[in-house]
């Protein structure tokens, strides 16, 4: 049964000149823009009482009612790919995934996802933007990503997430014998060569890594790495940026470098270690219900955890 939503908002005199469709993204995160287009153009949504076209040019502020129907949010299908659920209740859903799985349906991973995988577990997800996620992990990078189970639950990690609330703490072992922690403030931003890669461009959005050592190798370091902004790949991206970058990561490291002293063991192990060693070990938040921190860990899988005593043999 679908569920009918009645919203009202004023347009800001900022908005001037700026397209209808647009400005109602803005006003109303927790709806996808495609959602939002088809509202206009269905009569659902009323401009100073009237119906607009979604190029229409707000002068700012008029008065905008949206009355529409609930429906699917996506086309996504749901598949039956195993999930680890390390805690769920009415509003939140927390798994642990593994390196491998894609996060979204998008171009060369039209299926097979962590979002069809959701849409299994709980088909009432598909009412939601993107089946409920809010914030994403790069498909080789494993650990604990945080899923909305319903509106109020989605804008509230949204505007968590805006305001740099979320926390969220990563193991990453990288190229280089680093000797202290420290901190990177540097903006990203699409790479201005190669359009598949991001780079620290002074154009770029704020981004800020702070980094701690946890364990020396003979080459490596194991460090914990805790995120202040959520740009895409940011802590690849920050750790290549100050010559420190994950091992196995091919699009910002380049090829696995192999000490030329380490046992062959160490070399066998890091040929043979193909993604970026990357873990999202910890996620704290507000809970959108009960209005308390909430926290959650998970164990540092076993292909990474494989990998570190092997280079602590050789050390």
């Amino acid at each position: 049964m679908n569920e009918n939503i009645r919203l009202t908002k004023q347009i800001p005199e900022s908005a001037a000149g700026r397209r209808l469709d647009q400005v109602l993204a803005e006003l109303f995160p927790d709806y996808s823009r495609s959602r939002l287009q088809q509202w206009i153009r269905g009569g659902d949504v009323l401009v100073n009482g009237l119906p607009a076209a979604p190029k229409f040019r707000v002068a700012g502020g008029e008065s905008v009612a949206i009355d529409a129907e609930l429906g699917q949010e996506t086309a996504v299908q749901s598949q039956a790919i195993p999930l680890e659920v390390v805690f769920e209740d009415d509003y939140l859903l927390v798994v642990n995934k593994p390196a491998g799985l894609v996060v979204h349906p998008a171009a060369g991973n039209p299926d097979g996802t962590l979002q069809n995988a959701l849409l299994h577990h709980d088909p009432a997800l598909a009412r939601l933007p993107r089946a409920g996620i809010v914030h994403r992990l790069d498909k080789d990078t494993s650990g604990l990503l945080v899923v909305a189970r319903n509106l109020a639950a989605h804008k509230s990690l949204v505007e968590q997430l805006q305001a740099r609330t979320v926390h969220r703490e990563y193991l990453a072992l990288v190229q280089s014998v680093m000797t202290a922690g420290g901190t990177v403030d540097a903006p990203i931003g699409r790479h201005p060569r190669d359009r598949l890669r991001m780079a620290v461009v002074e154009s770029g959005k704020p981004a800020i890594t702070h980094y701690r050592v946890l364990e020396r190798f003979a080459a490596h370091t194991l460090v914990q790495v805790r995120l202040e902004t959520g740009r895409t790949h940011q802590i690849r991206v920050h750790m290549a940026y100050i010559h420190c970058p994950l091992v196995g990561d091919a699009l910002y490291g380049g090829r696995q470098k192999l000490p030329r002293a380490a046992p062959e063991a160490v070399r066998e192990a890091l040929r043979n270690f193909h993604r970026q060693a990357l873990h999202a070990r910890r996620l704290e938040l507000i809970h959108p219900a009960r209005r308390e921190l909430v926290g959650w860990e998970c164990e540092i899988p076993g292909d990474f955890q494989e990998l570190l005593e092997v280079l602590r043999s050789g050390a």
